[in-house]
């Protein structure tokens, strides 16, 4: 009995000691970088990288076939090199022969094997794999599985050789494949652990996983044989990277400050006036120990209107006239939002959209709504509502964070006489009732998925309607989806651009959305962190940062 309960207390104190090493972050003292993920993670499995917050350590943990550097353009990965062939239906890749998997137990003699275009296949096919469920099957829509064709979509040509075949041309195809989506994984290792590979992620990336208690901390660490290098150095420069899940914002603003954080990401209302000046400056009490970047960000930050005719929500709704949605569109201060909620950070959504930063963003020939209240007065009499008499209370849906953006639309429309009621949503119920169609009028924004301004139209084709695709508002115009398929395949950039501007004006004139603006990346950091760049996606990549004390 006595030697009972001694094993007892022995198995209790090693997994209470392995409990607190992981919230602890231990790391043996070596250089580590520290983060805070206040939204948390769901899964370390690339087939549901889906939220920033998960795309953010599965970009440290895998590879794809391409990635992005911080210019948006196409760089090799695990592919050193590929060919298109001439009527752009066949992607050919030719894989590195460098590359290995981590090292894991269920491979021979525990070291990590060598990657193949065969595990490719395999990883490609799990995505679209009705039983896996990932979020990310439609990345693949327009590869190649019809029974008339002589090849089914993936194709390893050989160990080094894979072959993908497109239905149509598709010129963002390559950017797709950028995404954290496609990365590859290990058969052997996803059989082994069936849905509990999202907590037993091995992948190829420059960071191995090392423990993760949900909710409490996450641990990773180098890969001391990563493929990359730089320079003479192999990649990565850090020694670990350590994750913690603080929800309040203000604990996780005081640990910054404080020294317990090397990031700290975007524009809160909490910290926001204290560390960025009105101007859009880091303050200088700050400018010593921090830095501060920001860049433009492919988001575009927006209000959806529900406008599915067929829907019982929208009928004799007043935002089921267009009159209506394009008076709240002009009377709508941009300028001023951007300058008082996010002290400059930000440019007014003018135009359409897609959001400046983008190569197709244009706005001299595509024009959004300017602030004028006398426009917006003169619409609301055509719709019946002079001076906004007998307009019905309006219900604008968002989360508590957004609080601030919602009130300032709810008092510049009052002005006019629209009456806005707020309802404030937790996060993820406000996400499932858009995604169902259960709002009339709903805080939204778009992140761009690969950098081309087709993924941002992808919003208001048709055959998205959610809660199946983006298209929250269930717009519906032939002409656009006419023109959006044409734009698919057209390879001519220019003139695939000059169909996007006939898209984004199709839009601004049926008023679907109050664009608000489009983002800037944002991001604040100790001088002793080198190599930490801000990118137009937005992308957490840590492989060439250093750290010093």
């Amino acid at each position: 009995m006595n030697k009972l309960l001694i094993l007892t207390l022995v198995l209790l104190t090693v997994i209470s000691c392995k409990q607190a090493s992981v919230q602890e972050g231990e790391t043996d003292g070596r250089v580590v970088f520290k983060y805070n993920e206040s939204a948390g993670i769901t899964s370390l499995d690339p087939a549901f990288a889906r939220s920033f917050e998960n795309i953010a350590v599965v970009n440290q943990l895998f590879n794809g076939l391409l990635q992005m550097n911080d210019k948006l353009e196409i760089q090799p990965a695990i592919a050193k090199n590929w060919d298109i062939s001439k009527d752009g239906l066949i992607y050919t890749f030719h894989l590195r022969n460098n590359v290995f998997f981590h090292d894991h137990h269920v491979f021979e003699g525990g070291i990590g094997r060598k990657v193949t275009a065969f595990d490719f296949v395999h990883s490609f096919f799990r995505i679209i794999d009705s039983k896996v469920a990932s979020p990310g099957a439609w990345i693949f829509n327009e590869v190649d599985f019809s029974e008339t064709s002589d090849y089914k979509g993936f194709i390893a040509e050989n160990d080094s050789t894979l072959s993908i075949y497109l239905k149509r041309p598709f010129p963002p195809f390559l950017g797709i494949l950028t995404m954290q989506y496609c990365s590859v994984v290990p058969y052997e290792i996803v059989g082994h652990y069936g849905d509990d590979f999202r907590n037993n992620p091995v992948g190829t990336g420059p960071f191995m996983f090392k423990a993760w208690k949900e909710a409490v901390k996450l641990v990773l660490v180098k890969n001391p044989t990563y493929f990359e290098m730089d320079g003479p150095n192999r990649l990565p420069y850090l020694d670990a990277i350590s994750v913690s899940f603080i929800k309040e914002r203000q604990t996780e603003f005081m640990g910054f400050i404080n020294g317990d954080f090397d990031l700290l990401s975007g524009i809160d209302g909490l910290h926001k006036n204290e560390l960025i000046t009105p101007s859009g400056e880091l303050e200088s009490k700050y400018s010593e120990k921090f830095i501060m970047k920001n860049e433009p960000f492919l988001k575009t930050d927006y209000m959806g209107f529900y406008i599915d005719s067929n829907s019982p929500l929208v009928k004799d709704h007043p935002l089921n006239k267009k009159e209506v949605r394009q008076a709240i569109n002009y009377g709508i201060n941009r300028s001023e939002m951007v300058k008082y909620l996010r002290n400059g950070i930000g440019t007014p959504a003018n135009a359409g959209i897609i959001p400046a930063g983008m190569p197709s963003y244009n706005p001299e020939e595509v024009k959004g709504y300017s602030f004028d209240q006398e426009k917006a007065r003169d619409l609301l009499a055509k719709a019946g509502y002079p001076e906004g008499k007998n307009l019905p209370e309006i219900v604008l849906s968002t989360t508590s964070i957004y609080q601030d953006m919602a009130e300032f639309v709810q008092n510049q429309l009052a002005t006019l006489g629209i009456k806005i009621k707020i309802d404030i949503l937790p996060t993820a119920i406000h996400t499932e009732q858009v995604a169902r169609s259960s709002l009339n009028f709903f805080r939204k924004s778009w992140v761009a998925d690969y950098p081309d301004g087709e993924n941002f139209l992808t919003l208001f084709y048709s055959k998205n309607f959610s809660p199946l695709g983006p298209n929250y508002t269930h717009f519906k115009n032939s002409d656009f989806d006419r023109l959006y398929e044409l734009a698919k395949s057209e390879t001519d950039d220019q003139k695939r651009f000059k169909l996007y501007r006939e898209m984004e004006n199709l839009v601004i004139e049926e008023a679907p959305v109050l664009l608000l603006f489009y983002d800037r990346a944002v991001r604040f950091y100790p001088k002793t962190i080198s190599g930490l760049e801000v990118n137009p996606m937005n992308l957490l990549t840590l492989k060439r940062v250093k750290k010093t004390h």
